[in-house]
């Protein structure tokens, strides 16, 4: 099973300690970033591990390999050789671990680590951007069997990190570390079991002195705590949630706590991506068995479907993935979860004789616009792309215009309810801000963050009822969660999950 491994990069050795005490619950071992210390600090190191009860790496990471270490390869190398010096017949007080680039040639050094068994990593970090045989690194990078190869890749795209995956499967049974550096490799620091690496480095960024020294890198707690690490098997199923980071932070505590909660085996972790098609050769490689798709992919899966559940083809668009037998099905939970919300907000059954206006013409708005539809109301389709707007009114005789003063007009005969429906609100901006609210209005956003976006302030400035996105998002979740797991979502879990949140 693969093991967190806490780096610890403050500038002393004492404040390392301090947060290794801290955080020690979470971390199975951990890697002393010498190349992080002051420079006085540096020549202590020996009795370093014999102070920590855990195995160590020790790491003097260059710069060029995206360390922090100038100071030339001579200098670098004494403090390694110091660092193995004196070793004790007692293990566990010598670093269990050396990390050595594999273009560092001295045999001195490795036979030191090797007599009182100090395990190599053989490193390569490939920061650039010219590509590299992934495969044949990793089969080829150590020297020795009893070595421990390292690839650390910043990758550019879902292709690489997909080679990437295909190559730890590849060399199933060597012990290796791999790492898909970036942003759009995050998911490889928390499937490294699935990715087949030894570990997952994270540090602990809660602390205020702690510099970020990897890119995707995660903070110990979120990895323990938020994703349970260390109870993830080659048998845990993994789910996970595709878009832009602001529409996927609160899925992602919402279905990991969930499943801490009910003690099932299952992770729920990002998936940013830069081709959907790339994504879904991935998704399959990993055994994905469901996904919530946020914007702007909700009508981008829909061909990778197999077969898709009636309110995903009537909207066209789905948020919700699950792996059959046959292939992907596609779901949509945004409508139902609307519906729920904005009645259970007015106080309503329906919506019969209700003026409704929709700002927005995309894959959230045609959600609503469905639900709409069903429950009686009449609406106006407002979006900036006019032809946009039209097609989705037509589609159920609603009436559509564009951001324009026509169409600003025309919301005084659709303002029983007003439904901001585009991404505008987490970019500080207002779709409608020539529209003057009377304070009659019921207003909501779908929008959850920020809280209150500058167009739900306008509403309740002006006396509105207001609402964001919350409840729906929290409303559609538990449908997902049914999709996801086959049973009903279990409503007594949700005073747990608000006090686990607090």
């Amino acid at each position: 099973m693969a093991k967190i491994c806490l780096c610890l990069t403050a500038k002393t050795l004492e404040r390392n300690l301090e947060i290794l005490g801290k955080y020690r619950k979470y971390a199975d071992m951990a890697e002393l970033r010498v190349d992080c210390l002051d420079p006085n600090e540096r020549f202590q190191i020996r009795r370093f591990p014999e102070r920590t009860d855990m195995p160590v790496i020790l790491t003097i990471r260059r710069d060029v390999d995206g360390g922090f270490f100038n100071s030339g390869e001579g200098s670098r190398i004494n403090l390694m050789a110091q660092g193995l010096a004196y070793a004790d017949a007692d293990r566990r007080r010598n670093f269990a671990y050396i990390d050595i680039e594999e273009d560092l040639n001295v045999p001195s050094l490795e036979e030191a680590a090797r007599a009182f068994g100090t395990r190599i990593i053989r490193s390569c970090h490939n920061y650039r951007s010219s590509p590299m045989d992934i495969l044949g690194k990793i089969r080829t990078i150590r020297r020795s069997e009893d070595e421990i190869s390292k690839l650390s890749v910043m990758v550019n795209s879902t292709r690489e990190v997909l080679d990437l995956l295909r190559a730890g499967k590849e060399c199933k049974g060597q012990d290796k570390i791999l790492i898909a550096t970036g942003p759009l490799g995050v998911y490889s620091r928390i499937l490294a079991e699935q990715f087949g690496s030894f570990l997952s480095y994270a540090s602990a960024y809660s602390e205020p002195d702690i510099p970020v020294v990897a890119q995707g890198q995660l903070d110990i707690q979120d990895l323990a705590r938020l994703y349970r690490f260390r109870g993830i098997t080659t048998n845990t199923k993994v789910f996970g949630v595709t878009g832009t980071p602001p529409d996927t932070a609160r899925n992602l505590h919402f279905f990991n706590m969930i499943f801490g909660l009910e003690d099932i085996d299952a992770v729920y972790a990002p998936f940013p991506l830069d081709s959907i098609e790339t994504f879904m050769e991935l998704a399959g490689e990993l055994g994905v068995e469901g996904l919530s798709v946020t914007v702007p992919y909700k009508e981008a899966v829909i061909p990778f479907l197999e077969s898709q559940t009636a309110e995903a083809q009537n909207i066209k668009a789905c948020n919700t993935l699950c792996k059959r037998h046959d292939g992907w099905m596609g779901a949509n939970t945004e409508a139902r979860g609307f519906s729920d919300s904005l009645l259970a907000f007015l106080g309503r059954s329906n919506l019969k004789r209700m003026a409704v206006t929709v700002i927005g013409a995309g894959g959230a708005a045609r959600a609503v616009a469905s639900e709409l539809h069903r429950l009686g109301a009449k609406a106006l389709i407002l979006n900036r792309t006019v032809h946009k707007a039209r097609n989705l009114a037509t589609a159920y005789k609603f009436t559509w215009s564009g951001f324009d003063n026509r169409g600003i007009d025309m919301m005084d005969k659709y303002s029983d309810i007003i439904i901001q429906a585009t991404p505008a609100g987490m970019e500080g901006s207002d779709p409608v801000a020539m529209y003057s609210f009377d304070g009659r209005e019921a207003v909501m956003d779908l929008i959850y963050r920020p809280e209150k976006t500058d167009f739900l302030k306008r509403a309740a400035d002006a006396g509105c009822r207001v609402q964001n996105g919350y409840d729906m998002f929290i409303r559609q979740a538990q449908y997902q969660y049914a999709l996801f797991t086959g049973k009903e979502f279990p409503e007594y879990l949700m005073a747990r999950l608000q006090m686990d949140s607090d």
